[in-house]
């Protein structure tokens, strides 16, 4: 067999790799884990490059499948392609080492910094230090169960109708009702999903959290605070105005 055989069929790994090579095409994709559909530039000032080479990436991005596109009038917005798509950066971004923080560092950058760390959303569900204290409570009181891969319980079924966030219809394989993430920041999995990104929705719904400007931080509301001690036994949540959620955040 030549060696052209052997790389003739099968998946293009390397081809999706390289999307993923450069650190401009990166950063737009961290970028978008927020979720929201942004322009090239947005992206552009976003990434500190000229709006032209924000496209020429931004094209091979869309390409390569990571990303979609949508076009209002004039005005071209990208967005990440799937949830399939953002819970892969996410865990890309988990496994790669991490660069050396600059000698200098602005403290806006480090209060930026830590924001993320503490809460924030991942694409459509809940991670960092908030998002893994969320799986780990719900673990700790069966709602999830992890014997055999991640599931949904009878019981954590019924807690979520309690909550009134009904279960979103099935839509294949590549968005499964429940699904593990491994959170960047924490090293720890949270959860992600359909179940994951209703918990989500429910919770800016709620008013249990907001977004900090706009970035894809969040904080947690008082309101927040409250509803997640009563109904997941979460103590150690600061509302927002305070110092925020960190991941002393433990079920009682």
């Amino acid at each position: 067999m030549t060696r052209h055989d052997v790389h003739a069929e099968g998946p293009d790994l390397a081809a999706l790799a390289g999307l993923l090579a450069d650190r401009t095409r990166a950063g737009f994709c961290l970028a978008l884990l927020d979720g929201r559909a942004w322009t090239a530039t947005e992206l552009a000032r976003h990434a500190g490059v000229a709006p032209s080479t924000a496209t020429e990436h931004l094209n091979r991005l869309v390409a390569g499948g990571l990303l979609a596109e949508e076009r209002q009038g004039r005005h071209r917005y990208v967005r990440l392609a799937d949830p399939a798509a953002a819970e892969l950066i996410e865990n890309l971004a988990a496994m790669a080492p991490r660069r050396a923080a600059p000698l200098a560092v602005s403290l806006p950058a480090v209060s930026r910094s830590r924001a993320l760390a503490r809460a924030r959303t991942c694409y459509d569900h809940l991670a960092g230090a908030l998002g893994v204290a969320l799986t780990t409570a719900m673990t700790d009181r069966g709602l999830l169960d992890w014997a055999h891969g991640l599931a949904l319980t009878a019981a954590g079924t019924a807690w979520l109708d309690g909550l009134g966030i009904a279960l979103p219809p099935p839509t294949g394989p590549r968005r499964p009702p429940v699904r593990s993430c491994l959170d960047w920041t924490e090293r720890r999995p949270h959860l992600a999903g359909a179940v994951g990104a209703a918990l989500c929705r429910h919770a800016f719904d709620a008013g249990w959290i907001t977004r900090i400007g706009s970035s894809r931080a969040v904080a947690v509301t008082g309101t927040g605070a409250d509803a997640l001690a009563d109904h997941l036994g979460l103590v150690g949540l600061v509302p927002a105005g305070g110092r925020g959620p960190s991941s002393s955040a433990t079920p009682r």
